[in-house]
């Protein structure tokens, strides 16, 4: 029996090639996107976030089987805390009462290598806090400092969606519901968020420098597709809590052989 999938950032990278392998695999898939899905919503915004819930129950006849946030930016601004932490955290809480009514609900977003990059403490504090007035005051306030401290808004995120997942994923509406909530970090991902960074032989010199890919360099989107919908699907009963860095070693290579000391 086909599952229902409600898939955000459906128009483009990763979200748009998770959308596609699903579609080919007989599923039934409502996208979400600024433009150019079936449920057109601006997630950075409150009123967005519950206007896309609301519109993407009514076209799933309030019967969803899975939801996977690919949703983000990488815009070294606040807007990019408003998309890529309560663009996500908020419109999953807001349908996971929906989703726990499937046989076999499932959640997963997309992190990021660059939740293990330098980040603003207070910034992901915010952001845990559920505090977005006051999380996008602290992004508006790095973004004024010049572009190293604006840059911070992406990698502390992500470092909060991470946690986020980790923290949320054993809780009653997760893990009491019977839903496996995960993430996943890709390293560099060949899309239109990397196209003008990657055009030039500097651009990709700095992104393997920070982002150093030693098993088969650059992914393509479908790479993350692939996984995002196994752990969307039926065959995950028991990885929860997880982000899980589908990076080609990056991760390895950055942080060693001993992450538990």
């Amino acid at each position: 029996m086909n599952r229902t999938y409600v898939i955000t950032g459906a128009g483009s990278g990763i979200g748009a090639a998770t959308a596609q392998l699903l579609r080919e695999r007989g599923e039934n898939v409502i996208g979400v996107d600024l433009r150019g899905a079936e449920v057109e919503a601006d997630l950075s915004t409150p009123e967005g976030r519950t206007a896309a819930v609301a519109a993407a129950v009514e076209l799933a006849g309030d019967s969803i089987d899975a939801v996977i946030a690919c949703a983000g930016i990488a815009a070294p601004s606040p807007l990019t805390v408003k998309v890529n932490y309560f663009g996500v955290t908020e419109f999953l809480e807001q349908i996971a009462p929906v989703l726990a009514k499937s046989p076999a609900p499932r959640a997963v977003v997309v992190s990021s290598m660059a939740s293990l990059q330098p980040n603003s403490a207070e910034l992901v504090e915010a952001m845990l806090a559920g505090d977005e007035e006051r999380a996008v005051e602290i992004g508006t306030a790095l973004k004024e400092a010049g572009p190293g401290p604006a840059y911070l808004n992406y990698p502390s995120s992500k470092r909060a969606l991470s946690r986020w997942v980790r923290r949320e994923s054993i809780s009653e509406r997760w893990a009491g519901a019977g839903i496996p909530l995960n993430a996943i970090a890709p390293g560099t991902v060949i899309s239109p968020m990397t196209t003008e960074l990657l055009s030039t032989p500097e651009g990709r010199e700095l992104t393997d420098k920070h982002v150093p890919m030693p098993l088969n360099y650059h992914s393509e989107p479908v790479v993350l597709a692939r996984l995002l919908a196994w752990l969307a699907s039926e065959e995950n009963t028991h990885v929860t809590g997880q982000t899980i860095y589908a990076d080609g070693g990056a991760d390895a290579s950055l942080r060693g052989d001993d992450i538990w000391a």
